[in-house]
């Protein structure tokens, strides 16, 4: 009995082992012979031959896309509306384009929303005469922009009002029509002050003129450029949009992690061997401007649309949340995905609307919303206070906030309340700090 069994089962071991010997190498050549999966052919526009759209060049350069599975060409087209038509249209996948262009069309019933946020202030810096040591020396002095209603015209109104300072009586506005016009009117003194752009503000800086702040040190949110695709296409493909965002975001890392190779792409895109120009670019938008979290801004879009609602009240009724998906990149986030880039923690005050630039007193505001009043009031020079046991005096920079200084000192911007303590009796606000101010940082 015993006999039998074994000689039923050598049987069927020697069954198996012949199907094995015949289907083994069969499905061994198949997959050997199989071709690799092809990479999906995708079209994303950007709309402006500006430093703004480095993100998506380094990506492409790089082989970030394709590290995802995709065949990305990049096309030009530098009308916003022409952009969104295309996207309208199914001509292009994705594009990286203004904000504005993104909010205005879809206020007009476009199906447009950006996925991320690129550039979430105005690159514009204020540069004023060789006199001007601090912001409240402007007044009675005269200041130029482009045009009235310009963006020039806005940031400038806005920086004032941020120092206390209260346009067209405290300082004068004059509409010089383009920036090299504003550069001669500021090398002639017939202006005391400006917000000028690069490579503008490369030029200013080489004539001498003295930096006194730019947008980011003064709070200001608003979705300067932005990574869109429509809601349909979101729908219909919600694999490649988390594909390319998966890119995009290392595409970002790199660009902030790779100087050289970044600069080089840069010239190519740029057409500049320039290196005073390449370097800005990369310093001030790249390093500066470019959110390690692309996080589209809630906050600057609201101030958008309370610009736009001053002439048609029928925007008042939008809400910031309508021109933005935050699926992918809150995705993204929430998974350590960013952070294991950066190889590092970076605690995140608010998951509601985590900030890609450093902003450090609107915690409690609700999206949309700003404190515009100015803090009034006596303030001390920093030279007439003693500083307690380990703290040191720190000279403000170019494109600074409380939050960047924390991180610099303490390993995490949430600790700006700490420095503003510190010094609440020379610094009238927490935002409204400046190029050259002395401030003391705690131990």
């Amino acid at each position: 009995m015993y006999s039998q069994s074994k000689q039923s089962n050598s049987g069927l071991l020697l069954i198996l082992v012949l199907i094995l010997t015949v289907l083994l190498p069969a499905g061994v050549i198949a997959a050997e012979s199989a071709p690799e999966r092809p990479l999906e052919k995708v079209t994303i526009a950007y709309s402006s031959l500006s430093g703004n759209m480095a993100p998506l060049w380094i990506n492409h350069e790089r082989g970030f896309f394709r590290k995802y599975g995709l065949d990305v060409q990049l096309v030009f087209i530098e009308s916003g509306t022409t952009t969104v038509q295309s996207l309208i249209s199914k001509d292009v996948y994705f594009a990286q384009m203004a904000g504005a262009a993104v909010v205005q069309s879809r206020l007009r019933g476009a199906d447009v929303v950006m996925i991320a946020g690129v550039i979430n202030t105005l690159n514009f810096k204020l540069y004023v005469d060789k006199n001007i040591k601090q912001p409240d020396q402007l007044k009675g002095k005269t200041v130029a922009v482009t045009r009235f209603g310009s963006s020039t015209d806005f940031a400038l109104r806005y920086a004032l009002e941020r120092y206390g300072l209260a346009p067209e009586k405290d300082v004068a506005i004059l509409q010089a029509g383009n920036m090299p016009a504003i550069l001669a009117s500021l090398e002639t003194g017939k202006i005391q002050g400006a917000m000028l752009s690069p490579p503008f503000t490369l030029t200013a800086k080489n004539m001498g003129l003295p930096l006194m702040a730019d947008l980011q040190m003064l709070g200001l949110e608003y979705q300067h450029t932005g990574l869109a695709t429509t809601q349909a296409f979101i729908k219909s493909r919600p694999d490649l949009v988390r594909s390319v965002m998966k890119a995009y975001v290392e595409g970002i890392h790199y660009y902030k992690t790779h100087r050289a190779e970044s600069l080089a792409i840069l010239a190519k895109y740029l057409r500049t061997s320039d290196t005073d120009v390449l370097t800005e670019v990369y310093e001030d938008v790249g390093l500066r401007l470019t959110a390690e979290k692309p996080y589209p801004t809630l906050r600057g879009i609201g101030i958008m649309l309370r610009e736009l609602a001053a002439t048609n009240p029928k925007i008042t009724a939008a809400r910031p949340e309508e021109f933005v998906d935050l699926t992918f990149i809150k995705e993204l986030d929430g998974s350590g995905f960013i952070d294991r880039l950066y190889k590092t923690t970076v605690a995140v005050a608010s998951r509601q609307e985590p900030r890609s630039m450093p902003a450090n007193i609107r915690e409690n505001s609700a999206p949309g919303t700003e404190r515009t009043k100015p803090i009034t009031g006596t303030v001390k020079s920093v030279a007439t206070l003693s500083f307690p046991d380990g703290a040191r005096e720190y000279t403000v920079e170019a494109g600074d906030t409380l939050s960047f200084i924390a991180r610099k000192y303490y390993g995490t911007n949430l600790k700006w309340e700490k420095i503003y303590q510190a010094n609440k009796s020379t610094m009238k606000h927490p935002d409204y700090i400046y190029v050259g101010q002395k401030i003391i940082i705690p131990s």
